[in-house]
């Protein structure tokens, strides 16, 4: 055996990489919560993008001789057409479920957008200048948080009406509290830190500190708690629909649903079974996604 050939290592041996296959395997086996919570959230965006193509049937086109049909897999009659059964005046609960995705994805996202946006912003301000404009902001939040969100939302909507950009505004406006109190308490302990300092020492103006250095470090945290809360929006929209103070009639919503069939669940169970459980897999997508993303980013969590 050649000197050259006693030289060789194994680790100077090329090891073939994995598949795609093998990796996608990999990662479903390490984070099967996660996958699962993925899996739901794209099904309900696809849904939302591709109801027109995807709904069978027009949700809003109404048929008193198809009333309260049951669904086609349990009709022993064989006259249903309907996948999930029909509602109280004869329209398809699968197609009014798949354009009702796209209702509460919309409450969902931008909800969180617009409460993301101020709590941002009043949280970096708040954890980095401190102070009075602390003292002041913090005291703003917990005047906020001392008003029940639904009573606060019952007054609201009972003045102003119902509508879907009504919705998306309140809660924007009443849960912007839970994105500034996370991220002052980061960004509190953030400034602290000797990069913060050496940014300082070289001429670096607060703007710059601030989108540079302190925003990038808190942006994990951001998306783990809008996450969270698109779920809890969904949730909200269907219960204040639900009380006649959200989504209009008219339109096809989880929520609104719920509310029609209540005086049907005994006698015809789809038409309250299905929306529930279409709003509990979207909820349940969301959290699940939410726990995979927190224990990715958090530090203390892979410690």
């Amino acid at each position: 055996m050649t000197s050259l050939q006693l030289e060789q290592t194994p680790q100077q041996i090329s090891q073939p990489k994995p598949s795609l296959l093998k990796r996608i395997w990999r990662f479903i086996k390490k984070n099967p919560a996660g996958v699962a919570g993925m899996i739901l959230v794209l099904l309900s965006i696809s849904a939302a993008l591709f109801s027109q193509w995807i709904a069978p049937f027009d949700p809003s086109k109404a048929s008193l001789t198809s009333r309260l049909a049951p669904p086609s897999w349990a009709d022993e009659t064989g006259e249903s057409v309907f996948f999930l059964g029909a509602d109280q005046v004869g329209r398809d609960l699968f197609s009014r479920i798949i354009y009702g995705a796209k209702i509460s994805l919309m409450v969902g996202f931008f909800g969180v957008l617009i409460s993301l946006v101020i709590g941002t912003i009043l949280g970096l301000v708040a954890g980095y200048f401190g102070k009075w404009l602390d003292d002041f902001i913090m005291r703003v939040a917990d005047i906020q948080l001392a008003f029940p969100f639904i009573l606060f939302a019952i007054v609201i909507m009972s003045v102003l009406g119902t509508g879907i950009w009504k919705i998306i505004i309140i809660l924007g406006l009443t849960y912007w509290v839970g994105f500034a109190r996370l991220i002052r308490g980061e960004v509190i302990s953030l400034k602290e830190q000797e990069y913060i300092h050496a940014a300082k020492a070289i001429g670096g103006t607060t703007f710059t500190i601030i989108r540079k250095h302190i925003l990038p470090n808190v942006m994990s945290s951001i998306l783990v708690l809008g996450t969270m809360y698109i779920a809890e929006f969904i949730l909200l929209e269907a219960s204040l629909t639900f009380l006649g103070l959200g989504v209009d009639p008219t339109i096809p919503s989880w929520g609104g649903m719920l509310a029609d069939s209540r005086n049907y669940v005994t006698t015809a169970w789809w038409t309250a079974t299905f929306p529930g459980i279409a709003i509990m897999l979207t909820v349940l997508g969301f959290n699940l996604l939410g726990d995979w993303l927190r224990d990715k980013f958090d530090p203390n969590m892979k410690l």
